[in-house]
């Protein structure tokens, strides 16, 4: 069932996720279809998430926008430190940023990058995990991760748990998506996108993510990631209403893989799916090693941290001798 409504705000708006907006040229979602996709999400009970643009917006959206309760995903090089102020989730696009940046605890921290940025700079997140309450990782070339990067993934997860566990032991909390998710979790916990969220894109259309508007296929020909196309991936508009073909492939229930997995805090993310293996259901090798290698070391720091006596849920992440789970498809 459909909950959460993204708003891209403007063609440029930020990405929060693992998709690349190279879009360059400012394109403001109408007013009126602004108005008509908050008018959706209060018929549906919805609950908005507005993704803005690097430029403040003018004083008429802001005041439409203000008409509902909502979330808000801002670029961490927003001209409108207004909005930087307010929002729920602060994306950080170069690591640089983050050196002298101001947390607060009331706010999530989305770093977005590439395996190589993160290979030489994540040390950097010692730091900016004492000084905030939330920390996502958000890598852009998960496909291009080989098994010499898994190695060395599971070493930077390894060196960052120990960081973890010192917040823990200082009384911190701390969350961190690659590992202390997983921790908590008991089920599935996804992105779910096409099922627990759809996306209104500056065209006035309907997408499943922001991703699928800024990658299309038009009249069988592939598009570039950047391109837009009006036929696209959309799933309806705000004047023709949503038009999910297929609804039951976004659910867990209809991924054969990840349905039985429990690498719970794994985002499954239905784009990449699509991208790597032609499937929205179907995640690659890379997804699926990532997210296990996460679960593992989480396993590890679970038992650590409970060795505190710091306050931690009753859980169990068990031991298993595979990182794909296609490798053991057999014996399920």
């Amino acid at each position: 069932m459909i909950q959460y409504f993204v708003i891209l705000l403007d063609d440029t708006s930020t990405s929060y996720c693992h998709y690349q907006n190279r879009k360059k040229e400012h394109k403001l979602i109408s007013i009126d279809d602004l108005k008509a996709g908050i008018f959706f999400a209060m018929k549906e009970n919805l609950m908005v998430q507005y993704v803005l643009p690097d430029y403040e917006l003018p004083i008429e959206y802001k005041e439409v926008m203000n008409s509902i309760d909502s979330h808000i995903f801002v670029p961490s090089i927003c001209e409108d430190k207004n909005a930087i102020e307010v929002a729920d989730v602060i994306v950080f696009n170069e690591w640089s940023l983050l050196t002298n940046w101001n947390f607060d605890n009331s706010q999530t921290c989305v770093i977005r990058t590439s395996k190589e940025e993160y290979f030489n700079s994540y040390l950097a997140l010692m730091l900016v995990l004492e000084k905030t309450s939330r920390v996502n990782i958000i890598f852009t070339d998960v496909d291009t991760f080989t098994d010499a990067d898994f190695q060395k993934y599971n070493q930077t997860l390894d060196t960052l748990s120990l960081t973890i566990t010192k917040e823990y032991a200082k009384g911190h909390s701390v969350q961190f998506n690659l590992l202390t998710d997983r921790m908590m979790l008991k089920e599935m916990n996804n992105c779910g996108a096409g099922d627990t969220n759809i996306t209104l894109a500056p065209d006035g259309r309907f997408y499943i993510c922001p991703a699928f508007y800024y990658d299309g296929v038009c009249d069988g020909k592939e598009m570039s990631l950047g391109d837009v196309c009006q036929k696209g991936y959309a799933i309806g508009s705000v004047k023709d209403g949503l038009d999910i073909k297929n609804p039951q492939l976004y659910k867990l229930d209809y991924a054969p893989l990840c349905r039985s997995c429990d690498a719970y805090h794994c985002k499954r993310c239905i784009w990449l799916n699509r991208r790597t293996t032609l499937e929205v259901n179907t995640p690659s090798h890379e997804q699926c090693v990532m997210a296990h290698i996460e679960r593992n070391v989480a396993r590890q720091l679970l038992a650590d941290i409970r060795t505190l006596g710091t306050f931690i849920p009753e859980n169990n992440i068990k031991e298993i001798n595979y990182l794909d789970p296609f490798d053991v498809r057999k014996e399920w």
